[in-house]
C-alpha cells in the first residue's frame, strides 16, 4: 500500500496488483457480470457451452399433428404415414433461425406446412408448403415486412402454400378442379379471396355473349348472333376445350365486386312490311363488352332494308332491290367476335332474305335458289360440356311457292329459323335460342320476325 500527499491530504492507493492476488480469490459472484449469452442462452462465467448454430432435435415422426419451433433448433421430419405443419415461433427477433429437413424424403407424398404464426414468410402473408422430397431448407427472421426468409432452399422446387380464388354470383357449378359462374341475367361476380402463383393466381376464363339481333320483315334478313369473346388462358391449365376464337389470356381480379349485364335480344320486329329488325344488347364483364347483334333487314327500299352491324351482322331483306348484310364484329375487338351478315341481289324476286351471321360463319346470301341461312356460331366447353352459341338467324321467305322453296334458313312460307349456336342447323322455331345469344329469324309475307336470344355471361377459374 502507497501513500502520498497532496497539500496537506493524505491519500492511500487502495489498488492490488495482480501479481500480488493468489489465484481463485475472487469468486465469480462478486463481478458485475457473472454470465454470457451463447445461442440465446445464458452460461455462468467458468461454465461450458458448445457453441452450435443450429441445435438439432430428435426426429418428429409426422401424425397429421404440429410442432412450435423453438429458434435455434432444427427439425427432421419423417412424413412417411401422415402429412405435418412446423409453427414457426409467434415473437421472433432479428437473426433467429429454424432448420427443417426431410427425414424420409416422402415431403412429396406427405406435403410439410411452415404455419407462420402471425408473421410474413418471404414477404407474404402466406403458409409455405413443402412439396418436394429430400427438402432442406434454413428459415432467419428479419423484420415485420419480410418477416422469415429462406437462406438455404436446398432441393425445394416452390416454397409457397398454394391459394385460390373464392367468388360469389350466378349460378355455380364445377368441373373437376374448376369452378364455373354462369349469369343468364344481370348480377354481379363478387370476389372475396385471391389466388397465388403456387394455386390459381388471381386470372380467370370468361364467356361473354351478348343478345342476338331480332329478323326483319317480308323476306326479311336474318338477325345477327351476338357478340362472342372468351378466353382460355394458358397459365391456368384448364382441360376444357374453347372454341376457335378464345383469347389466350384471361382477366386478373381483384378482390372486389365486379357488376355482370347480360344483354338482352332484339324484339320482334312485328308483321310492318317495311319494318328492320331490332339489335341485340351488350353484355359486359369487367373490361370485356360483347356487343349486341346486328338486327335484320325489312321490306323497304333503299339502304333501310340493309342488315345491321353488331357483334355479327344482320341479313339483308330480299325485296326492293339490293340489300347489304351488316358488318359482323362492330365495334371491332381480336380475336374478333363474330361476321357479317348476308347479302341480297336486285334479282331477288320473289323475296328470300340472307341470313344472319354467326360468331364463326358469315349469313347466307339471300337469291333465286332460295333464302340464306344464319352463320353457324362457335362451340366452347367452359362449363365442362359442349354448348353452342351465338349462330345467326335464318333469312325469311316471302310467298314463294312450295317447289320453289330450298332456302337453307327457313322453310317455305314460314320465315327464317332463330340461330342456335355452334351448329349451322337452326333451331325448331324462329326464334333466337334463350342464353346462347342466338339471331331470330327474318319474317315472311305476313308473319312476324323471330325476336333475338338473351346472351350469358360466364367466368372460369381453378379452386383447388
Amino acid at each position: 500500500m502507497a501513500i502520498s500527499k497532496i497539500g496537506s491530504k493524505a491519500l492511500v492507493d487502495c489498488s492490488v496488483a495482480s501479481a500480488d492476488l493468489e489465484d481463485g480469490s475472487i469468486t465469480n459472484a462478486k463481478l458485475a457480470n457473472s454470465s454470457i449469452t451463447v445461442n440465446g442462452t445464458s452460461v455462468s462465467l467458468g461454465a461450458s457451452a458448445s457453441l452450435k448454430d443450429i441445435s438439432w432435435q430428435s426426429v418428429i415422426t409426422a401424425s397429421g399433428g404440429s410442432n412450435t419451433a423453438v429458434a435455434g433448433e432444427g427439425y427432421f421430419i419423417d412424413t412417411t404415414s401422415n402429412t405435418h405443419t412446423v409453427t414457426l415461433p409467434a415473437s421472433p427477433s432479428i437473426g433467429d433461425k429454424i432448420a427443417i429437413k426431410d427425414y424420409a424424403g416422402t415431403f412429396a407424398t406427405n406435403n410439410l406446412t411452415i404455419g407462420r404464426n402471425g408473421n410474413n414468410i418471404q414477404g407474404a402473408a402466406n403458409n409455405s408448403l413443402i412439396s418436394t422430397n429430400r427438402a432442406s431448407i434454413i428459415l432467419v427472421y428479419t423484420d415485420a415486412t419480410k418477416g422469415w426468409l429462406y437462406t438455404v432452399e436446398s432441393n425445394v422446387a416452390d416454397l409457397g402454400e398454394p391459394t385460390y380464388i373464392s367468388a360469389t354470383g350466378g349460378t355455380i357449378t364445377t368441373s373437376g378442379n374448376f369452378k364455373i359462374h354462369s349469369f343468364t341475367g344481370d348480377g354481379c361476380f363478387v370476389v372475396s379471396s385471391l389466388g397465388n402463383q403456387c394455386g390459381s393466381a388471381s386470372t380467370v376464363d370468361y364467356l361473354v355473349v351478348a343478345g342476338g339481333g331480332s329478323g326483319g320483315v317480308l323476306g326479311g334478313g336474318g338477325g345477327g348472333g351476338g357478340g362472342f369473346r372468351e378466353s382460355k388462358d394458358s397459365t391456368l391449365s384448364s382441360p376444357h376445350t374453347a372454341s376457335p376464337l378464345a383469347a389466350t389470356t384471361g382477366l386478373t381480379v381483384t378482390a372486389t365486386t365486379y357488376p355482370v349485364t347480360v344483354g338482352g335480344g332484339g324484339a320482334s320486329s312485328g308483321t310492318s312490311p317495311s319494318c328492320n329488325g331490332n339489335a341485340g344488347s351488350n353484355s359486359i364483364f369487367s373490361t370485356i363488352t360483347s356487343a349486341g347483334g346486328g338486327y335484320g333487314g325489312g321490306n323497304s327500299p333503299g339502304p333501310t332494308g340493309n342488315g345491321g352491324s353488331g357483334g355479327s351482322g344482320g341479313g339483308g331483306n330480299g325485296g326492293n332491290g339490293a340489300h347489304a348484310g351488316g358488318s359482323g364484329n362492330t365495334p371491332p375487338v381480336s380475336p374478333s367476335q363474330g361476321s357479317n351478315g348476308g347479302s341480297t341481289t336486285g334479282c331477288n324476286s320473289p323475296n328470300r332474305g340472307s341470313g344472319g351471321g354467326g360468331a364463326t360463319v358469315v349469313g347466307g346470301n339471300g337469291g333465286n335458289q332460295g333464302p340464306g341461312g344464319g352463320g353457324a356460331g362457335a362451340t366452347t366447353h367452359i362449363t365442362g360440356s359442349p354448348v353452342g352459341y351465338a349462330g345467326g338467324g335464318g333469312g325469311g321467305a316471302g310467298g314463294l311457292p312450295p317447289d320453289n322453296c330450298n332456302g337453307a334458313g327457313s322453310p317455305c312460307g314460314s320465315g327464317g329459323f332463330g340461330g342456335n349456336g355452334g351448329s349451322p342447323a337452326p333451331t325448331a322455331s324462329m326464334q333466337g335460342a334463350t342464353n346462347r345469344g342466338g339471331g331470330g329469324g327474318g319474317g315472311e309475307n305476313a308473319e312476324a320476325s323471330g325476336a333475338g336470344g338473351k346472351g350469358i355471361v360466364i367466368i372460369r377459374y381453378k379452386y383447388q
